[in-house]
């Protein structure tokens, strides 16, 4: 699977190599947007554009998904009306990287229009109620990062949105945040243009504070360099103050990064008047808030739509009409980037509490590590048997790891302490085999050990060497250790071939049930992956 995406991506950039990148960068000083060549500050006027994706990112199709950008027909149709909207901003929640985009990114070039993408997919995401940062997940990101590097007009990328999305799932915020590290520390070593990596949060009044300060705080080679509000509490004739929108400006006009509206246009009253733009792009807010982004371009079932599609052809509906002119008539006044002299820092960690906020600020996830636990599955002796199938996985993981936490420490992923298994990062097939090795080892490798009632089963035991060698010995034999060798983007052999690379993210997210029923009554205290 790494093969086909990374050939496929590299396929898809030959057809882009005769994209002019012809637009003045965006880059961040401070927290503020700037052009890179006039040092004018940059203020985005965004709309958020892809079909059959609700607010927030959701989709009622969990397997497949629309590329906006990939369809040059409805690009064509679409892009003049963007412009004549006098957006400069679109934001797409999920395309695909194996696909040819030089065209639709060609006329927003020619617009004047920049993109800030969403990194996952509907399936392949991190997910708040069995949050994991893998490898399917970094080869995802990565390969959209890849696609994307090309183009001028690509501001950067969301690596979550509203994954925490109230008190009850903030554990799943470690989890994004080193996805924000894994994925620029990525742009940092592949030597490509400067892009961002942010984060889209949901407007929660218990956990708004301690999300936007974790994710500001603390090395800032690990936190966002832009955070964006999905905020919907300007509904109909409201105000600045009815709204709060006076209240987030005190709470970021200290903030270190720009900060924007993801996504905004309240429609419990229509047509949209789309009033909150003429306080959006006032002195009210523009020495915080950077602009925001409309949702969303196409008329579903949701009614949010700014124009109704048939087939190629696009009807402009009453929000269009009164959008455009909201935004034909805003003058935001910025600063120049030469004279402007940010004086912000970073926010303070937040602490961790059970039950408010349960995302430590250090240490965060591991990185995914393929090689790592390729090698560590060679080296077991008792793993799965191909004959079980993924969705029984859940009652063994509970079964071995109730007999004892020793077995599946390796494994752990405990955000509220910050104990992560050094086999954290891996697929649920090798974690499976590494806790079933574990306790056959525990069990002076009795062959009745690794039964299981036919779960089970003995392979020939294969001896790391070299880079193996040294990558399970810092893992250590219970798999508590630190590795701080390479292989994040490795290509490791032998691998376990269930639960590898995509399939594994849904197949999670279905044992976590079963593993937590299991396990809870033995006090396990672990978080599968």
């Amino acid at each position: 699977m790494r093969f086909t995406i990374a050939t496929a991506v590299a396929a898809a950039a030959l057809f882009a190599r005769s994209v002019v990148a012809d637009v003045d960068p965006i880059v961040i000083k401070g927290s503020k947007f700037f052009y890179k060549s006039n040092g004018t500050q940059f203020f985005i006027r965004g709309v958020a554009y892809q079909q059959d994706i609700g607010p927030s990112g959701a989709t009622s199709d969990s397997t497949d998904y629309l590329d906006p950008l990939a369809d040059a027909t409805r690009c064509a149709q679409d892009i003049p009306l963007l412009k004549q909207l006098n957006t400069n901003v679109i934001r797409t929640y999920a395309v695909d990287p194996t696909k040819d985009h030089s065209k639709c990114m060609q006329l927003l070039l020619d617009n004047e229009i920049y993109i800030i993408a969403d990194l996952g997919q509907p399936n392949l995401s991190i997910n708040r109620d069995s949050p994991a940062w893998n490898d399917a997940l970094y080869e995802r990101y990565t390969a959209v990062v890849d696609m994307f590097s090309q183009y001028n007009n690509v501001i950067g990328f969301f690596a979550g949105n509203e994954v925490s999305n109230n008190k009850t799932n903030t554990n799943a915020s470690a989890f994004v945040k080193a996805a924000v590290r894994d994925t620029k520390a990525y742009i940092k070593a592949k030597g490509y243009r400067t892009m961002y990596v942010g984060y889209a949060t949901n407007d929660d009044a218990v956990i708004r504070e301690n999300m936007a300060n974790y994710f500001n705080c603390g090395d800032q080679s690990e936190a966002i360099d832009f955070w964006g509000y999905n905020i919907y509490s300007w509904c109909g004739d409201s105000s600045f103050t009815e709204s709060g929108y006076d209240k987030r400006v005190q709470e970021f006009s200290s903030y270190s990064v720009p900060s924007f509206f993801a996504e905004y246009g309240c429609n419990t009253v229509q047509p949209r008047k789309f009033s909150e733009v003429d306080s959006l792009y006032s002195s009210d807010m523009t020495g915080v808030f950077s602009g925001g982004i409309v949702y969303m371009y196409f008329q579903e079932a949701n009614n949010y739509g700014l124009v109704s599609v048939t087939g190629t052809k696009a009807s402009l509906l009453p929000d269009f009409t009164a959008l455009s002119s909201r935004l034909a008539s805003i003058a935001p006044t910025g600063v120049n980037m030469d004279s402007y002299n940010p004086t912000n820092k970073p926010a303070s960690c937040p602490p961790v509490q059970t039950g408010t906020w349960e995302a430590k600020s250090s240490p965060l996830p591991p990185g995914p590590n393929n090689q790592l636990c390729s090698c560590m599955y060679q080296s077991l002796q008792c793993v799965p048997s191909t004959a079980i199938s993924e969705k029984d996985y859940g009652k063994l993981f509970g079964q071995v790891c109730g007999m004892g936490v020793k077995y599946c420490a390796g494994i752990q992923a405990n955000a509220l302490t910050g104990a992560y298994g050094a086999y954290s990062v891996c697929n649920s097939t090798e974690q499976l085999g590494f806790v079933l090795n574990q306790y056959y080892k525990g069990q002076n490798s009795a062959s009745t050990a690794c039964d299981f009632g036919g779960s089970a089963t003995l392979k020939s035991l294969t001896t790391a060497s070299g880079t193996c060698a040294a990558l399970v010995s810092q893992a250590g034999a219970a798999g508590t250790g630190t590795v701080t060798g390479s292989g994040g983007s490795g290509s490791g052999t032998g691998s376990a071939k269930k639960g590898a690379a995509v399939s594994t993210v849904p197949t999670q997210s279905l044992l976590m049930g079963a593993y937590l029923v299991v396990a809870a009554g033995f006090g396990a205290g672990l978080v599968l992956l």
